[in-house]
This record gives C-alpha cells, structure tokens and sequence, in this order.
C-alpha cells in the first residue's frame, strides 16, 4: 500500500473541460516555496517557475494502500503561517453551477486562507446568482451593484485579501478568483497584513472553471452557484471490502496451500512405507510442482523487484501498461499445476455467475479484481517459504524496500517512485494492473481504495507457511501458529487504515506496519514456545515432516 489511503490518494484534476476531481490520498510536499501570496495549493510534483513553485494537482487514483480515506480534503501548511484572520486551512470546494435554472458542470476550486468558512453539506449550501466582475481583476470597486451576490473575478495586480475586501463592501456574498493557468494556486495574506478581516468566502477557479463559467454570462445566460466543502467519511464501505479481500485471499489460499502440502506428503510417506527409494522420492516432490525460495533468491527479490520498478518508473506509457495488463491476464489464468488451474477455472466461474447475477457487485469488483486474487491465490499456492528463516529474511528485505521506495526515494527522484509507478501518472490511465482496487461508495470525493499484490502476496507466504507445519506437526490452531499469523496480518493492514486517515493521507508503505505484526507475532510465540529452532530449520524441501515408521 503505497499509499499510495492516503488522506487518501493524492488526486489529480482531471484537466478535461469537466474538471471532476477523484482525490483519494492527500500528500504534500513540505520543502515548497511561497512568493507573497502566489503559492500553488498542494499536491505532488513541484515544477520550477521564476519567483515561484508550482504544485501540480494530481488526481490519484490508488495506491496503496493505499487505501484510502480521509475527512476533509484539507491541505495543512506551515509555510505559510496562520494568524488572526488568516488561519483557515486550504479546502478543496465543490462548485456545481446552473446554467438558466439547467444544472451544468461542477467545479473544483480550493479555498483561501482568509474569509468565511465554507458549508460542508451541500443542502446547507445557498444557491447563488453569479455575476462578473468590472472592472474583471476587482482591484477597484465594482461599477455593478450586488445584492448578495456571488461575485467572479480574475487575478489581477491587487492581493488576493483587497479583491476579497471590495467585494465584501459591494455586498458579494463569496468571490471566486479566476486564475491564469489550469492549476489551483494557495491564496494566503500578505506578509505585511497582521489582521484581516473578511467575512465572505474566497475560492480560487483554476482558469479553464473560470473562463466557462464567464462564457455562459457573456452569452446573457443566468448562471448560478453553489459552495460547499464536503467531508470525507472517516471510513468507507470499500476500505471494509478491501480489508476482507485482502484476508479472506490469504486464508484461502493457506488453506489451499496446506490441502496439496498435505496431499503431497502423504503420496511422499506411501512412497517411503512401499521403499520405492530415493530417486521415486525425489520424482514425487518434482512433480508437486511447488518452488521453495531460499534466502539468496529472498534477497535477490529486492534487487529484482526494486530494478522492476524503476523499469516501469522509467517506461511508464500507455503501451506499456497495455503490455502489462496482457502479461497480468496470462499470470491470472495460467499456472503449472492441475489444481491451481481447477481453481483459476472455479474463480473464472465465479466471475462469470457474479456478472449475471449481480452486474452491480461485478462492476464494483472489476475483472482486473478477479483476475487480481486468482493470480494471488496461484502464487501463494506455488510459492513456499520452506521455513521461518527464509521467511524472516523475505519479509525483511521486503520491509525495507517498501520503505525506500515510498519515503526515501524522493531523495533522489524528486518524487515517491513507489506511489508514482501505483497510480500510473505518466500513463494516461487509472493505475498499473497489479492492484486492488475498489471505488469509495460513500466519498463526496470518490477516488478508489487500494492494496498493492505484494501486499497480500509476502506476508501470505509466511501465513501459508504457518498453516502448514500446524497441519503436517498436527497441531490445533490454538497450538499452532496460523491463527496468530492470520490475526496479526489482519491487525497489521487495520493499523495501515489508521495510519493514512492519521496522518492526513501521506503515502504510507503498508508493510511498514504488516511486517512487524505478522513476522513479530510469529517470532514471539515461537520463541515463547521454544519451537524456535524447529521453525528456523535448515532449507530443505519438508523440515518439518517427521514420517513416523510403520506398526506391523
């Protein structure tokens, strides 16, 4: 979960005339710039310009975690101070507009430090008539009388705060600042002002809202509007989907995984009873089917994983996510082993029933969600950590390359390479295949809840690998570890919730909080219960399968 939960995903504005915004994690860049009052509103790339920076809003649609969730989209600054009458936060605000009494497009605007505070629920919000300003940049007062009206105006040569203030004395009841790109833009206070005192709302258009909403007055259409900042849920029903996927795909694919291991060791036991000998032994465990990683290839995964991803940062493109989801699709449906395919089949059909009988749920799942946790279940099923030692070092090295790449690679690429590669900015599309993904049903926002495959995948393998020495020990899972490994992992990714909606949607890696649970949890109790060196066993392909000699 890179989170990307964040407060949930940074969101981008869409740059179409629409301007629909699908924030879903929040980040922000603290090493930003403030030129008097022209500093760019929040989020995620920063761009250079003379005498200013400019942050790009993104409209993220996932990472991982990056689930996630958020209460308002509130955007803290510590750059630019607060003090009396300047200390509001910078809020995103919803804009639906009216066009000669037809609701039309709604905008996205974000609001000033200064002024008013906006309305969270939209049926407490007042419908406003909108009009234009004269001269435009409000620098001077408006040669048109208001009557409470909303009044729209452009950036000019004035400070935001005097706009504000002559259109409070004209009786506007709010201002809408147009600005002269298509990016939101912080409206803070001069350095010199030490008290301000405005009592309307000021949101600032980015420049294609506003030059649509000035076309409609010019042509003598009646344009009105409506301000509101609505909040996010502190938890949402996908975040709860999200939760119970991501378990219930471990739970079954340990099972799963237990079931052949069991199968497998009992045909290996027959053999050694039948002294069919070695070499009939060692064609049993080949046929199996199963890969047991070591801890060279554990370690060698970060290096693979860590060079995969800097590939995708790198070749992130349309045409290469469509390779990826090609490459995704086969990963899903095809698998070395007779059982792995009977349950790709079993999984298929699922789908297929789903759709038919219920479109909505097949439509909030997706078929990239589907194929997304038959591809989990595949590899948990195929993929054994042989014991714990491996296992500690798999989820270690895991552990730090979350890290890394979520936090400390904007050292060196100006940017989170993690959260970046999740949701497919440079792409043109939603966000690369290997994700969960699930549209926030209850989000005034909407964006999408997320959780990243080896976020299910690494820690799984140690859960699958718990399931079966409880079962090939036959110990009960009270005895045993699978329960404990299952609650902690369960534990682990609700903390990573927590986590994101705490600390106001930065990107948060969730096996930053998974590891220590599950790997933590597994380590306590097998050195409470001195299995410790039963568990840290040399690799070998059953360390823990003890064949009791036949009773004649």
């Amino acid at each position: 979960m890179k989170s990307v939960s964040m407060r949930a995903v940074l969101a981008r504005i869409d740059k179409a005339r629409h301007w629909n915004y699908h924030p879903t994690l929040v980040k922000h860049e603290e090493n930003q710039f403030i030129d008097g009052y022209q500093t760019a509103f929040a989020s995620c790339t920063m761009l250079k310009q003379p005498g200013e920076k400019k942050l790009k809003i993104h409209a993220v649609l996932a990472l991982a975690p990056c689930f996630a969730s958020a209460g308002d989209i509130v955007h803290h600054d510590d750059v630019a101070p607060k003090r009396p009458g300047c200390e509001n936060n910078f809020v995103l605000v919803k804009v639906p507009a009216w066009v000669d009494g037809v609701e039309d497009i709604e905008y996205v605007g974000v609001g000033a430090r200064f002024g008013l505070t906006l309305e969270s629920k939209e049926k407490h919000a007042n419908k406003t008539r909108l009009v234009l300003a004269d001269p435009p940049d409000l620098c001077r007062p408006p040669k048109n009388k208001l009557n409470g009206d909303v009044i729209l105006a452009h950036r000019g040569n004035c400070s935001f705060t005097t706009k504000s203030n002559i259109a409070e004395d004209a009786n506007a009841s709010a201002i809408l600042i147009i600005n002269y790109r298509t990016e939101l833009f912080k409206m803070v206070c001069e350095a010199n002002e030490t008290d301000v005192r405005i009592g309307i709302p000021a949101v600032m258009l980015p420049q294609d809202a506003g030059a649509s909403l000035e076309n409609y007055i010019k042509n003598s259409s009646a344009v009105s509007v409506q301000l509101y900042s609505p909040q996010r849920p502190l938890v949402d029903v996908a975040e709860v989907f999200l939760w119970l996927m991501a378990v219930g795909t471990i739970l079954g694919a340990s099972y799963w995984s237990a079931w052949s291991a069991r199968e497998v060791a009992i045909d290996q036991d027959k053999l050694l009873k039948d002294a069919s000998g070695d070499f009939t032994l060692k064609e049993g465990v080949k046929s199996s089917g199963v890969v047991n990683i070591n801890t060279t290839s554990a370690i060698l995964f970060v290096v693979i994983a860590s060079c995969f991803l800097v590939m995708l940062y790198k070749l992130m493109s349309l045409w290469f996510m469509d390779v990826l989801v090609v490459l995704f699709c086969i990963g899903g449906i095809e698998t070395p082993t007779n059982n792995s395919s009977f349950g790709s089949c079993c999984i298929g059909h699922f789908s297929f029933q789903v759709e038919h009988w219920n479109p909505w749920l097949a439509n909030l799942l997706g078929s990239f969600v589907i194929m997304g946790i038959a591809l989990i279940i595949t590899v948990l099923q195929i993929v054994h950590v042989p014991n714990l030692k491996v296992g500690t070092v798999l989820l270690s090295c895991a552990f730090l390359y979350d890290i890394f790449w979520v936090f400390v690679s904007k050292l060196w690429f100006k940017e989170s390479v993690m959260i970046v590669v999740a949701r497919g900015d440079k792409s043109g599309e939603d966000g690369i295949p290997m994700l969960l993904k699930i549209p926030r049903m209850f989000d005034p926002w909407g964006g999408y809840s997320i959780i990243g495959f080896g976020d299910i995948i690494l820690p799984g393998l140690l859960v699958a690998f718990a399931l079966r020495y409880d079962w090939l020990t036959k110990k009960n899972l009270r005895a045993g570890y699978f329960l404990w490994a299952m609650t902690a992992y369960g534990l682990g990714l609700l903390i990573t919730y927590i986590a994101l909606n705490m600390m106001d949607g930065h990107g948060q890696p969730a096996l930053l909080y998974i590891v220590p649970f599950t790997l933590g949890t597994f380590l306590t109790l097998g050195k409470k219960r001195g299995d410790l060196k039963a568990l840290w066993a040399p690799e070998r392909s059953c360390p823990h399968i003890q064949f009791q000699p036949s009773q004649s």
